[in-house]
């Protein structure tokens, strides 16, 4: 009996030294955020075009991004609840080279193209990720180079589905 104790408490032990879940990108895999980004050109609608899990089958999901200032911004949209899509309004700040402060997230620019219509964001933590457009649709090779910089961040391109 006490063998079996003793292999419990090593058990657990070595279950409180397990990584902790990775969400949706690998850990291991370095992420970057895209230090030429711009905050004045990245105001406006964006269309979530792409996503992972439930919020893929929320249906049509737009952000509209409106500079307060120089650093600043008021974020008004709709997201997926438990019950389908729902409006939200929110603040949100520049808090580095790419790098947005939402409410409690921290999000990643991830990537932008050069004439700012489609773009990538995600989290250091891989709790979140998703392609933005400015058109409800993409260009199939703007979604090509989306899905790449997603790989490269150590996200699953797979698993990421058309809204």
């Amino acid at each position: 009996m006490r063998f079996c104790a003793s292999l419990v408490l090593a058990a657990a032990a070595l279950s409180a030294c397990a990584p902790a879940p990775q969400g949706l990108r690998n850990a291991e895999t370095p992420i970057s955020s895209a230090v030429a980004f711009d905050p004045a050109r990245f105001a406006d609608v964006w269309h979530v075009v792409a996503a992972y899990g439930s919020e893929a089958r929320c249906g049509p999901l737009t952000e509209t991004w409106v500079r307060t200032g120089q650093a600043g911004y008021s974020v008004t949209g709709t997201r997926c609840g438990p019950m389908g899509a729902r409006a939200f309004a929110e603040t949100a700040a520049v808090s580095g080279p790419g790098r947005i402060t939402r409410g409690e997230e921290q999000l990643w620019v991830l990537w932008v193209d050069a004439d700012y219509r489609v773009a990538v964001i995600g989290t250091p933590s891989g709790q979140f990720a998703r392609v933005l457009s400015r058109t409800p649709g993409v260009r199939e090779d703007l979604m090509r180079a989306a899905r790449d910089v997603l790989r490269f961040n150590g996200y699953d391109p797979a698993a990421l589905s058309p809204v």
